[in-house]
């Protein structure tokens, strides 16, 4: 136990450069103590306040409260990155052990009759506290948290919402894993006499599937999986049809089709425990109680978003299909699509954007895309050499902010995919800022990895994804709350993909480019005309990316505006076409497939009811970005707004108020149907 204590210390109050993670002296094993040490140190310090004998103030209640969970966030802060950056069994069994214990805890907290009685006492006497607004905001958020988690519930009520909460969290936490080792067992061999379809892979990728294929199977050919940079580049440049078509298939059923991590089961599950969940909180649906906190506060004005975008890009669109057509001469299948857009580019624009992954040489992309912030907000980021990671690829950066304000935080960058590591890209908070602690916070990727004794060369779709989690990473490293839970990206769903989505605009800003972007031999700049190319082609296609964002969207809320449960013969590939057909021009899966079962964001995220939260989000960046463009990309006084009222503020006041104080104005679709097109 006394070793067990130490490390316990040593990690959650690591006494390292920026107190950094020790992630040197931990093992995957060691999370499952730790985390039970820290459950029983919150519940310890839950028990002082509610037997605290004095009247409740807000320091011996409600900070105590915001205060009482630190540790153990800050070990939940690192395991569950490691679980999704650097996965093992060991890991994945910890999170499945763990799940219904973080969920019996937040239960014990949320239900807690004497809490919530001292909240509830401190809330109703507000007005009468000499309060400051970021702490009437923390005591409201509370209040809020207790009554929308059970607080105001009979005693057999909140035992039965216990139970669902624990279901639900096991259940997703099942989905997640489910969906990790399906993806992950999945292999598709080509011998090299097959090569000749491969030849526009890109020459990195190709490279990589040929590696695996001899460590893995001791065949000179390719193996490839379906990590995000292998699928992307068969779905856009493999020229065999059947090829692609294997390889859509196989992604539409990852975690469904006969697979041993069928989630099918836990769709129907989950779906159904959250509908239970909103009814004992007296909603109508799962949707209807997700939405009560957010922007577009009803389903209603989320259909009405989705309609009216469906409307205003289902003819461009349509037209953009009917070129592809037209190219194919004969009717598209979906694993035709991104390929023959790729035509199109190139017949439109004689571009394709392998032309510019040698001006984007991983090294002069960092610099240029950390540089975005050092010129809008006068930042720097300073390399770190002597502070652990979990694995060697991962770079860290020190962050100070060059004004008065000094050490900002640290900046960790995991760029390629690797054996237990979810595809797609995220950004993750090691440790939330507050006015006690610094923020570390972490981007990671899947990009294409490098030739042997080259450096990564980034497509520029790459390129707009760093570009979009360092939009978060901001968002998080310049908070200037006080109080952690209100710090960051702690903010409604459909206002935190704001500062990740203005970023991508600077993509296709020659201001921006022409600062960084070089030849990684010649350090030419990009050339004129195909730096205009390039411009023009960013939205070619815009009609069909929104008819496709919308489709996930519909699905969502169809998912989860339902208002009975899903029975055991209702179809999920019925009910999953009928929703993308409402995006006419996306059109549903072939039989046999079903994206719900790998759609993390829905069943093992945050996005229940909330995805609809990445065109809203797309609305107000555009409209956020057109002060840039009126004021110039890199206006010091619109940069000095936008960190004012956004990237500093997390949760502190509503996103309508810190929106309307940085634009003067609430939010219009106009500039989003402009930008593409509409």
């Amino acid at each position: 136990m006394d070793n067990l204590e130490k490390l316990y210390k040593r990690f959650v109050s690591p006494q390292t450069p920026f107190e950094a993670y020790p992630f040197d002296c931990i093992e995957d094993s060691d999370f499952r103590e730790l985390i039970d040490v820290a459950i029983e140190q919150q519940r310890i310090t839950i028990e002082e306040i509610v037997a605290n004998p004095n009247e409740p103030t807000f320091n011996n209640t409600s900070l105590a409260l915001e205060e009482s969970g630190s540790e153990l966030n800050a070990l939940l802060g690192a395991f569950y990155n490691l679980l999704s950056a650097n996965g093992s069994d060991t890991l994945m069994e910890i999170a499945e052990e763990i799940a219904p214990k973080l969920s019996q805890l937040s239960n014990d907290i949320l239900l807690s009759v004497p809490m919530f009685n001292r909240i509830k006492k401190l809330y109703n006497d507000k007005e009468a506290l000499s309060l400051s607004t970021e702490e009437h905001r923390l005591l409201f958020r509370q209040y809020e948290s207790f009554t929308r988690n059970g607080g105001l519930l009979n005693e057999d009520k909140k035992q039965l919402l216990r139970e669902t909460n624990s279901a639900l969290s096991l259940a997703t936490l099942t989905f997640g894993n489910n969906m990790l080792k399906s993806q992950k067992q999945y292999r598709y061999y080509i011998p090299i006499s097959q090569s000749e379809e491969l030849r526009n892979i890109p020459q990195g990728v190709l490279e990589f599937a040929q590696k695996r294929a001899m460590a893995e199977r001791g065949l000179d050919g390719y193996l490839f999986t379906l990590d995000a940079p292998e699928y992307v580049a068969i779905m856009k440049y493999a020229h065999g049809a059947e090829l692609r078509k294997k390889f859509y298939l196989a992604k539409m059923r990852v975690a469904y089709s006969n697979d041993v991590y069928n989630n099918e089961y836990l769709i129907r599950r989950i779906v159904n425990l959250r509908l239970k969940k909103a009814k004992l909180l007296g909603f109508n649906s799962y949707a209807e109680y997700v939405l009560a906190t957010k922007m577009l506060n009803t389903p209603e004005k989320v259909w009405n978003l989705l309609n009216d975008l469906q409307q205003a890009s289902r003819c461009k669109a349509t037209a953009e299909l009917a070129e592809l057509e037209q190219i194919k001469g004969d009717k598209l299948n979906p694993w035709d699509v991104n390929y023959y857009f790729e035509k199109l580019c190139d017949k439109c624009y004689s571009f394709s954007e392998k032309e510019l992954q040698p001006y984007f040489p991983l090294t002069s992309t960092i610099k240029g895309v950390l540089g975005l912030a050092e010129r809008l907000y006068g930042l720097s980021f300073t390399p770190q050499y002597d502070i652990s990671t979990y694995n060697d690829e991962v770079k860290v950066y020190r962050v100070d902010d060059n004004t008065e304000k000094g050490y900002i935080g640290l900046l960790y960058l995991d760029f390629f995919p690797r054996e237990g590591k979810r595809s797609g890209a995220w950004m993750n908070n090691l440790r939330e800022q507050s006015a006690k602690k610094r923020p570390h916070i972490l981007l990671v990727m899947n990009f294409s990895r490098p030739r042997d004794g080259e450096e990564a060369l980034l497509l520029p779709s790459e390129v707009h994804t760093f570009l979009h989690e360092f939009g978060h990473a901001l968002h998080g490293l310049l908070s200037q709350a006080r109080f952690e839970s209100l710090s960051g990206t702690n903010v409604t769903h459909d206002f935190v993909e704001l500062p990740s989505q203005i970023n991508e605009n600077w993509l296709t800003e020659p201001e921006f480019l022409n600062g960084f972007a070089r030849h990684y031999k010649t350090d030419e700049p990009i050339p004129a005309n195909l730096l205009e190319k390039f411009i023009q082609s960013s939205r070619y296609r815009t009609g069909y990316d929104t008819q496709r964002q919308l489709a996930f969207g519909f699905l969502d809320m169809m998912w989860h505006s339902r208002n009975i449960p899903l029975g055991d013969t209702d179809s999920l590939e019925q009910i999953e076409s009928e929703a993308f057909e409402k995006a006419s021009a996306f059109g549903s899966l072939p039989k046999g497939c079903l994206m719900s079962a790998s759609f993390s964001h829905l069943f093992n995220g945050g996005y229940a009811a909330g995805y609809y939260g990445y065109k809203w989000s797309e609305v107000l960046s555009c409209d956020a970005f057109s002060c840039f463009k009126e004021r110039g990309v890199f206006d010091a006084e619109t940069a000095s707004r936008f960190r004012k009222n956004i990237l500093e503020k997390g949760d502190t006041e509503d996103a309508e108020i810190l929106y309307q104080r940085y634009r003067e104005k609430g939010p219009t679709v106009d500039a989003l149907k402009q930008r593409d097109g509409f």
